[in-house]
């Protein structure tokens, strides 16, 4: 954290936007609701949906940049070329389920096919890595849904925050 701002990334995964094909609009969407909660986005980065060069984008991140969270945007479906789960949970050092599953549990409210994301939440040693959908709808839906907690799981990760019970 700098200037009592957690710093932040966002990355998004499309083959078609990495070629020009296609405007992120997903990425930009996801900084302006970051921005708008207080957080310090560093980076807004496009790659192409290969694992190996989301990996290291990943690892550079978290252990160079030193980021304390990132957001992934895109690649978390059924098609054969999305890969941000299996990027995300090889780079993890812990798994942190809840996220993604409270992310499905509000997009099912909204549509059967959340059913379908196959998104991932994991910590790499003190960096927060959470998987969001592709479409900007999609995206901000579901970071609407855990944006009010991932402070305190950051304060926690980062030793400076109490415990998550409540007596």
């Amino acid at each position: 954290m700098e200037n009592g701002k957690w710093r932040a990334a966002v990355v998004t995964l499309s083959d078609k936007g990495y070629r020009g094909e296609r405007v992120d609009k997903s990425g930009p969407a996801v900084c302006e609701m970051l921005r708008e909660a207080g957080y310090d986005v560093q980076k807004n980065i496009l790659l192409p949906d290969e694992r190996s060069e989301i990996e290291k984008c990943l690892c550079k991140l978290c252990d160079d940049e030193k980021v304390n969270i990132i957001f992934t945007t895109g690649g978390t479906g059924f098609s054969l070329r999305d890969c941000a789960p299996e990027a995300t949970m090889a780079v993890a050092t812990r798994n942190a389920p809840g996220i993604a599953e409270a992310m499905r549990l509000a997009s099912l409210k909204i549509t059967p096919r959340a059913m379908l994301s196959r998104g991932a939440s994991v910590i790499r040693n003190r960096t927060l890595i959470i998987n969001l959908p592709g479409s900007p709808k999609a995206a901000r839906e579901n970071l609407e849904a855990v944006l009010p907690s991932l402070g305190h799981g950051l304060e926690i990760l980062n030793g400076s925050g109490g415990e998550c019970g409540r007596s």
